[in-house]
């Protein structure tokens, strides 16, 4: 399956805040997406890996993307290494994305960081010809593929974005997969423990910070992204 968009989150829900109207918005013009979660999120304090499983497959869903993968990488101890890369080389040659979305390159969560840093390494050492990797042991040799652009979406911390995309229209259905995640985000009858995702005002911040970003383009919503490398436009006419 060839891919437009690889959307890549450490935990299941980072695709969902940072990215998901954007996403929406792409696979309503037609565009091939597909999402991978690095861990499982089982580390996190409110609900379990299999509630987390549950919410990610229900927001897909609402998303409307081609698939969900979870690599089942170790929550809060996943490395960048040789084997961690090489388990992402083998999903960015066999799915041939043009972009790939992925965590904020700074964040108050520690893989947050570790998987920008994870995910832009697999993406350029996708391309070399000399890196011998197969998707299934009987597989072909696959080929060598480097994504055109790498993105990182923003997160806790407001990070300055280099662009914006015009997601209005689509704020609802963002927020109605990042709901699909009961577990985690508020609810007022909850008796899990407090965590700081959880509270009423995180909720509202998704809104808010989405309109700030429109409010500084000139629209209803923005999501933010962090570029590793100058964006190209052809003319002066192709900037909002």
């Amino acid at each position: 399956m060839k891919l437009d968009i690889l959307a890549i989150g450490a935990h299941p829900d980072d695709v969902e805040l940072g990215c998901s109207a954007t996403i929406a918005k792409e696979v309503s013009r037609g565009k091939k997406v597909g999402i991978i979660d690095l861990t499982r999120g089982e580390l996190g304090t409110r609900g379990n890996q299999e509630t987390r499983l549950a919410e990610s497959e229900l927001a897909a869903g609402i998303l409307g993307v081609a698939f969900r993968i979870n690599m089942e990488f170790s929550d809060a101890f996943f490395v960048n290494d040789k084997p961690h890369q090489l388990e992402l080389i083998k999903m960015i040659r066999q799915y041939r994305p043009e972009i790939v979305l992925c965590n904020a390159v700074d964040d108050r969560h520690i893989d947050h960081g570790k998987a920008s840093k994870l995910v832009s390494d697999a993406c350029f050492l996708s391309g070399l010809l000399k890196i011998d990797t197969k998707f299934d042991k009987d597989d072909a040799w696959q080929e060598p593929w480097r994504p055109k652009h790498v993105y990182h979406y923003i997160q806790w911390k407001n990070l300055e974005p280099d662009f914006v995309v015009d997601v209005t229209g689509f704020m609802e259905k963002k927020m109605q997969s990042v709901k699909a995640y009961k577990t985690q985000f508020y609810d007022s009858s909850s008796k899990e423990p407090e965590t700081p995702i959880s509270s009423k005002n995180f909720t509202d911040s998704i809104k808010y910070r989405a309109r700030d970003l429109g409010r500084l383009i000139g629209v209803e919503h923005g999501e933010g992204f962090n570029v590793e490398r100058f964006v190209a436009v052809d003319s002066l006419f192709d900037l909002k």
